[in-house]
């Protein structure tokens, strides 16, 4: 399931929730068996639109984006903080360093797109744009991405009601509303990072709706790998896992989840001279 952003101190900065953020590599061998992938429209039309191979992917995890990248014929480097998720992406193929992204060290390398999926919500939005700028060759691609799940109002609804049922004290229901809404507050506090440092056109949202087919252990799997999963007691995740079986069951044990995948992508401008 994508990863509702989640408040830590401030109610929009959800990268200081660092041991959410970090919490992903507990079983990275289920998050990559069961994380959704995206959709080879929007990883071609990144690819398309970058002016050369070299892909930087910024919280590449076990290599999801980064594989499909590579599948459409990019040269990726993953950065990633937590090295048991570096290490499971490297013996599937990529070349991954361990390091925040903030003061991860290019040693002076720069690349034709930095990209990334589903993570760009636990990086510094002010530091990090800075940083993809620096890296970012002129008329490079900076292109972070996020699947948001879109159920219909009856399965929303269960959800929500299971999840109320299994963690009253909860100070949030991410079933409440739309994950799409929910994502709302990132994609603008992304793009008016991106256009503060003055190194970027104007950042545009690109947007693909695709669906994905799950069953019920498929889907109770996939909660077991989102951020908020880490956070509960076994008890409370058993008790959740137990009312999102029930909500599966009563549509058949089955159902189509339909996505949009949002992109908020810019283009690195020519450095000016001083």
């Amino acid at each position: 399931m994508p990863t509702h952003p989640v408040p830590a101190d401030e109610p929009n900065e959800p990268h200081k929730a660092r041991a959410m953020a970090e919490s992903f590599g507990a079983d990275a061998a289920r998050y990559d068996r069961t994380r959704p992938r995206y959709p080879d429209a929007l990883i071609e039309r990144i690819a398309a639109a970058a002016p050369g191979p070299d892909v930087l992917d910024v919280g590449c995890g076990t290599g999801i984006a980064a594989r499909a990248l590579q599948a459409a014929g990019c040269t990726v480097l993953g950065v990633d903080v937590d090295p048991r998720m570096a290490d499971f992406a490297r013996e599937r193929g990529v070349t991954v360093e361990v390091a925040p992204f903030e003061i991860w060290d290019a040693r002076g390398r720069t690349f034709d797109a930095v990209v990334a999926g589903q993570t760009w919500h636990w990086v510094d939005p002010v530091a990090g744009a800075a940083k993809a700028a620096e890296v970012l060759r002129p008329g490079g691609r900076l292109a972070l991405f996020w699947n948001t799940t879109r159920p219909g109002p009856e399965l929303a609804e269960a959800f929500s009601a299971a999840y109320m049922r299994a963690l009253p004290d909860a100070p949030r229901n991410p079933w409440s509303r739309s994950v799409i809404d929910a994502y709302g507050t990132i994609f603008g506090t992304v793009s008016g990072a991106i256009r503060d440092t003055g190194a970027f056109g104007e950042p545009e949202e690109w947007r693909v709706d695709w669906e994905r087919h799950r069953t019920r252990d498929a889907w109770l799997e996939e909660i077991r790998t989102s951020g908020e999963a880490g956070q509960h007691t076994p008890e409370q995740l058993a008790r959740l896992l137990e009312g999102m079986g029930a909500a599966v069951d009563a549509v058949g044990g089955a159902f189509t989840m339909p996505y949009t995948t949002v992109a908020v992508t810019a283009a690195r401008q020519a450095r000016q001279s001083v």
